[in-house]
């Protein structure tokens, strides 16, 4: 055995909290107080490499006397900061336990920049106030702050004019979408032809994961064929069917959107039809457990003069009137199912509802209090005292049969800008066309060549099917095209590996049209392009105020924000019907919502980014209103409301976040402090070590009684493995545990009062949501970096390096002295080097890859 082997931390309360910090590795427990801690002399030899004399001391810690109170870095010894670290750390993180993966023996403040990646870690935890960890001693006086100072202008000096690499991105499925809308004016769903799109680093357009294949590039070939005709009508189109469901989470007592009124339940949708002909329309139900459509004869006593009926129309003019039978079961030759006759329709975008006529008004009359989730149970529909309506289960769209044509709808108008009247004028005709389609698709002026070669593909289309389908195929070529699907920057002939070179203006345009808005740039940031003024910093900071007071520029709620803040995880929480029977997709859809609207305003009003955790107002409609107790908001709409008191204040109580951090049957508070660490912080926990669930435990009761999630979670850290981890996560969380798991206020669980008392990490009492605020806040440096960092990441379609990291602190620090207004940090961005600037990479000619 080395001499390392025999290393030891002799306080549980060390050891857990070491091992939070940089994951679990092998400790042992030798049961001192933390305030009677000494290193042994095999520790200290071994592996600080410090000296005999220094060993001695009656802490491991560099007392304050060894750095200067004063945190300038200029004015400390690398050499007394490395002693830092390596008193304070190395007794875990050696080349033997390497806790958590990583070890800084060896480590020197002088070299950080050689261990770049590590030293930003070190960075991290330090701004964050969580190293040295809990039951630890920690240098007096400003040594820490001198430590981390130094550590960072190191990197910063290092990391001047490295920009780093950057790869060309695709088009991800929401861009997909949004530019098919932006050229054609057609709303489409990519995720018909388009596999999922793989995240990093929170969001999906990172250039790294957005890995090509035959599979993908197929993908996007039948979605340009399928799309050109969506556009521009098929005459030729084969029958098919296209289905439409409606999840059974979806309450139907009340209209959706985009139904006529009179109407309850049902589904509205924009459906492309492709040509003109007839289409049959084909409805199922949902049905009980036992084979029979839910709201059968047997709890549908209110239908006895007339059957519940289902209208089908078309831009809400009816189309046809079916009758519901309330006797269809599954084991009928039609199961529960109806279709429509032959319906006949036009060609184009148009809005078809299936939807239930509504038969009365008021409060449902159950003699139990009736849920808001209408359909929370298919087990009790049809028992005594019980309403239990039809609810639709999908609508199908059948067709087209026997063609007609083609009629023009404003898609066919906005591509067809001219129509030749002589077979002369037909080819002048398709260039105007398609040189503006094409344009507008690959985001700047054609080269030279690229129209002729549209137009002999135009020309191909047009022999055999006339001037609308050559048009046809000249549009599907520009959507297949690479020059579309792939945001392809040129880089400069002639350069040198490594030369820093801004990039093009149309390729800024281009950077920052997806970055605020999503979308391709438009008509003015193409000019301002071509003109060559773009990136002059007047007009490029003119621009970013102009698109940000744009309505587009919502696409930073919802894109950026939503996956900044996890918002997609609200789609995998469906909370134990039970006991949360009142949660519904129309409910979660305004939880998510509530937290868009809102991070638009603060873009919209330049707010702080403070105001993001402490704002004492929301956006809600009636239904969240009345999820959080809201008095006094009436309608389907938005608009921001003032809280009654202090109970909510930010992000962190909103249901979508509270909601998405809990499970079926129980608040997380693991989970909600997890988020904090991961998302706010910008300090993730390692992975947890092979130990049972939560849910896995034996000790869901005790004496008879159900117990709450604090008690368990206490009996679940009695494992010291756990508590690593738990002790610093489970206190946030539990401070939000005043918010059940569909993000309602609450006072007890399980019948039991809330007991919500805990410690941050550096010991601060917290035990409720104002008080944690008070403490997240008292530290805003890792708030301001992390939200930074993110917006970065996003803005750039890559992951934030290492040498960002300066980027990163400047704009935070700029953003500081604008009382971090939101443009602050946008404009700080768009100026920033890594946005505008690229380093080459050196291009091969073809004569010199020959060789």
């Amino acid at each position: 055995m080395t001499q390392g082997s025999s290393l030891k931390l002799q306080t549980p309360a060390g050891v857990a909290a070491v091992v939070a910090l940089f994951g679990v590795g092998l400790v042992v427990f030798g049961g001192q107080p933390a305030d009677e801690y000494v290193p042994t002399e095999v520790e200290s030899h071994a592996s600080t490499g410090l000296t005999a004399s220094e060993a001695s001391l009656p802490s491991p810690l560099l007392a304050s006397s060894d750095v200067a109170s004063d945190p300038d870095p200029d004015g400390v010894p690398d050499e007394a900061l490395t002693r830092v670290v390596q008193r304070s750390c190395v007794a875990c993180h050696n080349d033997v336990l390497e806790t958590g993966t990583l070890s800084l023996e060896g480590y020197s403040v002088e070299g950080a920049v050689d261990r770049a990646e590590t030293t930003e870690k070190v960075i991290a935890k330090l701004r964050a106030e969580m190293m040295p960890p809990p039951g630890m001693p920690r240098p007096g006086g400003d040594t820490l702050v001198a430590l981390v100072e130094s550590l960072e202008q190191k990197i910063d000096e290092a990391a001047a004019g490295n920009v780093g690499p950057r790869t060309f991105q695709r088009l991800n499925r929401a861009e997909y979408e949004r530019s098919i809308r932006d050229l054609l004016g057609l709303e489409v769903d990519a995720g018909s032809w388009l596999p999922l799109d793989m995240r990093m680093a929170n969001f999906d357009n990172i250039a790294d994961v957005q890995v090509m294949s035959t599979t993908l590039l197929e993908s996007y070939l039948n979605a340009a064929a399928a799309i050109s005709r969506m556009a521009l009508g098929d005459d030729n189109a084969s029958t098919r069917e296209v289905e439409y469901r409606v999840p059974r989470w979806v309450t139907q007592t009340e209209r959706v959107d985009g139904a006529p009124y009179g109407t309850r339940g049902g589904v509205s949708v924009v459906h492309n039809f492709l040509a003109d002909g007839e289409y049959v329309f084909r409805v199922s139900f949902h049905h009980e457990t036992t084979g029979s459509a839910v709201g059968n004869a047997r709890s549908a006593l209110h239908t006895v003069e007339a059957p519940e009926q289902l209208e089908i129309s078309i831009n809400g003019e009816p189309v046809a009137l079916l009758d519901f039978d309330p006797w269809m079961h599954v084991a009928n030759e039609e199961g529960v199912e109806i279709r429509t006759d032959p319906i006949f329709v036009e060609a184009g975008p148009q809005r078809v509802t299936a939807a239930f006529v509504r038969r009365m008004e008021g409060p449902v009359q159950d003699l139990v209090a009736p849920h808001d989730w209408s359909l929370a149970s298919t087990a009790i529909a049809g028992r005594y005292g019980v309403l239990s309506l039809p609810h639709l289960r999908d609508l199908v769209v059948g067709g087209p049969h026997t063609i007609t044509g083609i009629s023009d709808h404003p898609v066919r108008e906005r591509i067809l800008t001219c129509r030749p009247s002589s077979p002369t004028e037909e080819r002048a005709c398709a260039a105007e066309i398609l040189s503006d389609l094409a344009e507008r698709a690959y985001r700047r002026p054609l080269k030279e060549g690229e129209l002729d070669d549209l137009l002999g593909f135009y020309e191909l289309g047009a022999e055999d099917g006339g001037f609308d389908v050559g048009i046809r195929t000249g549009l599907e070529v520009i959507l297949a095209s690479p020059h579309f699907v792939f945001r392809l920057e040129q880089e400069p002939e002639g350069l040198e590996p490594g030369t820093l070179y801004a990039i093009s203006d149309l390729e800024l345009a281009s950077r920052l049209s997806f970055f605020l808005w999503a979308l391709p740039p438009d008509d003015e940031l193409i000019q301002l392009a071509n003109d060559g003024r773009l990136a002059e910093p007047d007009v490029l900071e003119e621009q970013v105020w102009r698109m940000l007071d744009d309505r587009r520029s919502e696409a930073l709620a919802t894109r950026f924000a939503a996956q900044w803040l996890r918002l997609h995880d609200l789609d995998g929480l469906q909370p134990d019907v039970r006991r949360h029977p009142e949660f519904r997709e129309q409910l979660r859809d305004a939880m998510r919502r509530e937290t868009e609207l809102f991070f638009d305003y603060l873009v919209r009003e330049d707010r702080s980014l403070m105001e993001l955790y402490t704002a004492d107002y929301t956006f809600v409609n009636d239904l969240l209103a009345r999820h959080y107790g809201i008095p006094d908001v009436a309608g389907d709409h938005f608009r921001r409301v003032e809280y009654p008191d202090n109970r909510r204040q930010g992000v962190l109580s909103h249901a979508s976040i509270l909601a998405s951090t809990s499970h079926a049957g129980r608040t997380s508070p693991t989970d909600r402090g997890k988020w904090v660490m991961e998302v706010i912080l910008g300090t993730p926990p390692p992975p947890p070590p092979p130990v049972p669930a939560l849910e896995e435990t034996d000790t869901a009761t005790e004496d008879g009684r159900q117990l709450t999630t604090r008690e368990r979670m206490q009996i679940h850290a009695e494992n010291p493995t756990c508590n690593a981890c738990h002790q610093f996560m489970d206190p946030i969380g539990i401070a939000l545990d005043h918010f059940d798991v569909t993000g309602r206020y609450r006072t007890s669980d399980y019948g039991l009062p809330l007991d919500t008392r805990g410690e941050l990490y550096d010991g601060t009492p917290i035990a409720n949501l104002d008080e944690l605020l008070d403490a997240l806040l008292s530290r805003p440096v890792p708030l301001v970096r992390t939200y930074t960092e993110n917006l970065l990441a996003y803005a750039l379609g890559r992951r934030v390096e290492w040498y960002d990291k300066p980027t990163v602190r400047a704009i935070a620090r700029e953003a500081a002295e604008n009382d971090y207004r939101m443009s602050s940090f946008i404009l700080g961005v768009v100026q920033s080097e890594p946005f505008q600037m690229k380093q080459a990479v050196g291009v091969v000619d073809d004569d010199e890859s020959q060789r």
